[in-house]
């Protein structure tokens, strides 16, 4: 099978390389002549060439740019794609990619697609093999696509070794905000809290442990890839933001009125959290 991967980046630079294999040629297409020549170097993929020739070739075509790019680049490469081709994106945003494409000629070739996978690190040189293993392969509005288009991409996420789930697009939207969108918001957050801090206490970062290394580890992730998804997204976000400013707020109130039982009775509501996540492990 010829798959084209647009955009080479950690997901897509990894989904290349599993790819490959597992014996497809994959062709790279990306605008960042430094990222052609870095996955090149790299072994992701075969050969880099400009879209319409990569895609003209293709029988999987795979998107994974930022999502306020992603539907211009997918109406682009349908211009090229052969007639049984298809065409999946990758992004972390799925509602505006959809409606986008609604009413398009060709939009049955095309499926939404969302692995959730992924580092904090991004660039060909962040990819790597194994990234989707045992990871979540989302389908959204599958009834929008050619049956044989959705059965091909489920087909290939389930070789890359996901699990599979099939959902509404906005349904999507709403649950990664909460679970995916509004952690990259905090760690963000508190990256520059620390680094405003940092400014007068130099000493800062040499106290720092694990505790902290961890809650603002997404703090180093793509601003090119996390704004735009903020934005597309902003509905969904904007809704948690208010949620988790709130949450905020009963912290504080508490704090400021040393009221250790009643922080304890937060903390241990918020606890239930562990619960949740040994089902899902």
């Amino acid at each position: 099978m010829n798959i084209t991967i647009i955009g080479l980046g950690l997901i897509g630079g990894s989904m290349a390389l599993d790819f490959k294999h597992m014996g497809h040629r994959v062709l790279g297409v990306d605008a960042n002549p430094f990222h052609q020549r870095e996955a090149m170097d790299l072994g992701l993929v075969e050969q880099c060439l400009p879209l319409d020739q990569a895609v003209a070739q293709s029988d999987v075509v795979v998107v994974a740019v930022p999502v306020g790019a992603t539907p211009a680049v997918i109406k682009e490469a349908l211009q090229h794609l052969p007639a049984n081709g298809v065409i999946f994106d990758v992004g972390s945003t799925k509602k505006s990619i959809c409606k986008a494409l609604e009413g398009h000629p060709r939009r049955e070739r095309f499926v939404a697609a969302h692995p959730i996978a992924g580092t904090e690190y991004s660039g060909p040189s962040a990819a790597h093999s194994g990234l989707f293993y045992r990871k979540l392969g989302i389908i959204c509005d599958r009834e929008k696509s050619a049956p044989d288009a959705v059965d091909c991409v489920e087909d290939l996420f389930v070789q890359l070794g996901m699990e599979l789930k099939r959902i509404d697009s906005d349904e999507h939207d709403k649950h990664l905000a909460y679970v995916s969108h509004i952690s990259h918001l905090s760690s963000f957050t508190l990256g520059l809290t620390v680094l405003d801090i940092e400014k007068d206490e130099r000493s800062i970062f040499d106290m720092a442990g694990s505790g902290f290394a961890s809650t603002v580890r997404l703090a180093k992730s793509s601003p090119e890839m996390w704004a735009p998804i903020m934005l597309e997204n902003s509905e969904h976000l904007l809704e948690a933001l208010d949620s988790y400013i709130d949450n905020l707020n009963k912290f504080k109130e508490r704090i400021l009125n040393r009221d250790e039982e009643g922080l304890k009775e937060l903390m241990r509501e918020a606890n239930r959290i562990r619960g949740v996540l040994e089902k899902r492990s």
